[in-house]
């Protein structure tokens, strides 16, 4: 087998993996959004030590943390964990057609913000594309009398996210282990606070850990939910070009989409198709425009 296919076959387990991840928080839905949050934080944690302390790599941790990107990586931490708690949120309380159309808003988003603040350009294709999306945002809006508030804001937060890593000269693993291990004493400070009754109803309540085995197995493999895709990420992106991994991408809204609609039953009104359908098309119109550009840009060197 090639790298290149390694690196596909990779990616493929990435997109299932996140896609599928609705039917994975639906089963915790008897647990706080905080605490699967707070736990998720700790167990990645956990599993990222392990695995840069079997690689000699905890030195690098500690000067990540000690260095003058701390501030990057809080900032990091915020986002990405923002973005982690709407989604848990939006899947717990079944909205995940709309946390579907954030992740399917964001690669879109994204070029909005490399051309603001990064001084990248557009071509009219392009450009028609971002107008494309934006016009079915606003479309969806009018239809149901309110914002997508629940897209709109995992894209942004996944936007910021992507921002702030772009300056971050870390590898993926190393920088996500920095960025849970700012947030794991706030999480473990919860869940203290937590089981000593300091916080207040319905918060506190039901407690996941130790509540029930098949809760608690849950919650401790949050972490591997959370850790392996990304490690998977990087494996892909040392092997296969960028524009194909962006391509990629689009299968795990694809996949959030179909578990939202066939499993969960969600509302999917003629307002959602009209929008979705002017999604896609700009996607498929800025994906073609972008493969063109970069067919021959090489994988991403990381580490």
């Amino acid at each position: 087998m090639s790298e290149w296919t390694k690196g596909f076959w990779a990616m493929i387990a990435v997109c299932v993996t996140w896609g599928l991840s609705p039917i994975y928080y639906r089963a915790l839905a008897g647990v706080p959004t905080v605490e699967v949050l707070a736990h998720r934080t700790i167990w990645s944690l956990a599993l990222f030590l392990a695995i840069l302390g079997g690689q000699g790599r905890l030195g690098q941790l500690r000067a990540a943390l000690s260095g003058r990107q701390l501030g990057r990586i809080a900032f990091a931490a915020l986002t990405v964990s923002t973005n982690w708690g709407m989604f848990i949120w939006a899947v717990q309380s079944g909205h995940v057609v709309q946390s579907s159309l954030g992740y399917y808003i964001f690669p879109l988003a994204a070029v909005v913000m490399g051309v603001l603040f990064f001084g990248e350009s557009l071509t009219r294709v392009q450009a028609l594309a971002v107008l494309l999306a934006a016009l079915a945002v606003a479309l969806l809006t009018w239809g149901l009398g309110v914002a997508p508030w629940i897209s709109l804001g995992l894209a942004l937060t996944f936007v910021l996210y992507g921002a702030v890593k772009k300056a971050l000269p870390l590898g993926p693993v190393l920088s996500v282990a920095a960025e849970v291990a700012l947030l794991a004493p706030l999480a473990l400070g919860w869940l203290v606070a937590q089981s000593l009754g300091a916080m207040p109803a319905p918060l506190a309540e039901p407690l996941g850990f130790g509540a029930n085995l098949p809760d608690t197995l849950l919650l401790v493999a949050s972490g591997a939910v959370t850790a392996v895709p990304l490690i998977l990420f990087s494996y892909a992106a040392r092997r296969v070009g960028m524009a194909t991994l962006g391509l990629m991408f689009y299968l795990n809204p694809t996949l959030q989409f179909l578990c939202a609609v066939l499993l969960f039953g969600e509302p999917f009104t003629g307002w959602h198709m009209i929008a979705f359908a002017m999604i896609w098309a700009a996607l498929a119109i800025y994906s073609a425009s972008a493969l063109r550009q970069s067919r021959h840009a090489p994988p991403l060197a990381n580490g």
